[in-house]
């Protein structure tokens, strides 16, 4: 059985998307598959079983990446076309059956959205695939020792960006003596690129604690180091989706974008917003998503630790004080 499953360009909406992956590959545990996506996500989908070829969407003037792709499969009958971009290109191959996704209007999480084109409840929880060499790198990066906290200081875009000094200072109070966390380390991730607005968090926490893995590995040694942390926090963003993919407890940092949307999925994982609400930014006459502006400032380092505290309670029961 042949399957080409077309899924996304950003990191999160691909990370998303694996849970209805991991599904094709459990029902059709023989079949062939072709999967296509963005660059980012491309080291991580390449792990998953029976992922015979992937093809690399690397966007082109005139929607070019969309010819290469065609061009690249339409030689092939297909079994299934799993199209995740609501493209035209399935209705275009030679196929024997044909889901695409379509518009629904905000109205859902994007994991039941996307689960509604195989028709599946309850909808499939993303997963990532680890090869031994990844596990073996994230425990050198990670060793045994006390819990880690993880952090994603970090964002796509600097209007979903908490103040980088705020990160230090919660992840100090979950630390502290009393904290949820008392004792562990603390490990921040992020891209390369991503070093200067993470500064500020990097500087404020303790250096005997601190774990600094900012552009340090790839992403499936990424995914291998969030399964060794016991906890994480961090701005929407496809870490914090890696995060909640890798099981541990996740708590995303919301302000303008939408938590009914992309929050976390998973019974393991909780959101906290602003205290202005979606909608209220948007419609702010100073909002422009053109600019990097940050509106993540009605985020209180103290309703942020009331919210991961709240999420430990939740999973393990105990007070401030208790270890996960």
């Amino acid at each position: 059985m042949d399957i080409l499953f077309i899924t996304h360009n950003r990191l999160g909406d691909a990370v998303l998307s694996t849970g209805l992956l991991g599904h094709l590959i459990d029902r059709f545990p023989e079949a062939r598959l072709t999967v296509a996506c963005g660059p980012v996500p491309a080291p991580l989908l390449a792990l998953a079983p029976n992922v015979e070829e992937l093809l690399v969407m690397e966007k082109r003037p005139l929607a070019g990446h969309w010819w290469r792709l065609w061009r690249s499969v339409a030689g092939r009958r297909w079994d299934l076309v799993v199209d995740l971009r609501g493209s035209a290109i399935a209705w275009l191959l030679r196929a024997g059956e044909r889901r695409v996704l379509r518009p629904d209007g905000d109205r859902q999480h994007r994991v039941r959205h996307l689960a509604g084109v195989l028709d599946l409840t309850p909808p499939p929880v993303p997963r990532l695939w680890l090869r031994p060499e990844h596990a073996v790198a994230a425990a050198e990066l990670i060793p045994e020792g006390p819990p880690v906290l993880a952090i994603g200081p970090t964002a796509n875009w600097g209007g979903k960006q908490w103040p980088a000094d705020r990160f230090a200072e919660l992840a100090r109070r979950l630390t502290h003596g009393g904290g949820i966390m008392a004792g562990a380390r603390i490990a921040v991730f992020g891209a390369p690129d991503e070093r200067p607005a993470a500064a500020a968090t990097l500087a404020g926490l303790p250096a005997e604690r601190r774990l600094d893995l900012l552009g340090r590995v790839d992403l499936p040694t990424l995914h291998g180091c969030l399964g060794r942390c016991q906890f994480f926090v961090g701005n929407d963003s496809g870490l914090m989706h890696m995060a909640a993919a890798a099981g541990i407890p996740t708590l995303g940092l919301f302000g303008p974008s939408r938590e009914e949307l992309y929050a976390p999925w998973g019974d393991r994982a909780a959101a906290v917003r602003t205290d202005l609400g979606f909608d209220d930014i948007r419609h702010d006459p100073a909002y422009d998503y053109r600019r990097q502006d940050c509106w993540m400032m009605t985020l209180s380092v103290d309703k942020a630790e009331q919210a991961a505290v709240a999420l430990h309670r939740r999973l393990h029961g105990g007070g401030a004080g208790a270890r996960p």
